[in-house]
């Protein structure tokens, strides 16, 4: 259901937006080519949509069951720095909130309670075609999850640990016109955190592969 409510919500935002700037019959709308020296400001919107894996320790015994982590759908902005016409910097921010919980577990399934993400993210891109209406790009950084706001739920005395992650990026802008374009992004953070919680008097400690990928559509301004 979800992923059909993504699906509409995306194409009613481009239909939306190329109304806003509709092409003259039989005239082609001017662009601005991307170009050294462009800083580039994109709003999007975002699914952070979680690839967990995970292994659960009770007084450093193994135990069955694995954690879970929701899908969350925020705004983001970010902003990008041309070097060259092809090469760019490009930083996310945006934070997210999150469901946590334990199945199949000895002692059942748990409501590990919620926690909220700060995920700043660094990338270095290389822009094909940034002379042409439609530019790919690919890109690869580094990620710094901060992980605060924790609730309870079944769980209490919950901990997240901070942690560094490489990401990997792929995306297109497509101008529309002037200094204005339409943007998809697709990116794998590979972030892993340890948790460490208790539940009914017993300590649970949680290696989580959380692994998000995270897909957008937005609009993007260059100065």
């Amino acid at each position: 259901m979800q992923k059909k409510q993504i699906a509409l919500a995306g194409t009613t935002f481009l239909a939306l937006f190329l109304g806003i700037f509709p092409a003259s019959p039989g005239v082609a709308q001017e662009f601005k080519p991307k170009e050294a020296g462009d800083i580039l400001i994109r709003l999007r919107g975002i699914g952070v949509i979680p690839d967990e894996d995970s292994d659960l320790t009770s007084n450093d015994i193994d135990i069955s069951g694995e954690a879970r982590v929701d899908d969350d759908y925020v705004p983001e902005l970010d902003i990008s720095y041309f070097f060259t016409d092809n090469l760019a910097v490009e930083l996310i921010l945006a934070t997210t909130r999150h469901d946590v919980e334990a199945i199949d577990t000895p002692l059942g399934d748990a409501d590990l309670g919620e926690v909220q993400l700060l995920p700043p993210t660094l990338t270095l891109q290389y822009h094909f075609l940034s002379q042409e209406r439609f530019s790919p790009y690919v890109g690869t950084g580094v990620n710094y999850t901060i992980f605060f706001d924790e609730e309870d739920g079944d769980a209490t005395n919950i901990e997240y640990d901070d942690r560094f992650a490489f990401a990997l990026q792929i995306g297109a802008d497509y101008a529309i016109v002037g200094n204005w374009s339409l943007n998809f992004d697709v990116k794998k953070i590979f972030l892993d955190t340890e948790v460490d919680v208790s539940v009914g008097g017993t300590d649970v400690d949680a290696d989580v592969g959380i692994d998000p990928w995270i897909f957008s559509i937005g609009v993007g301004y260059r100065f």
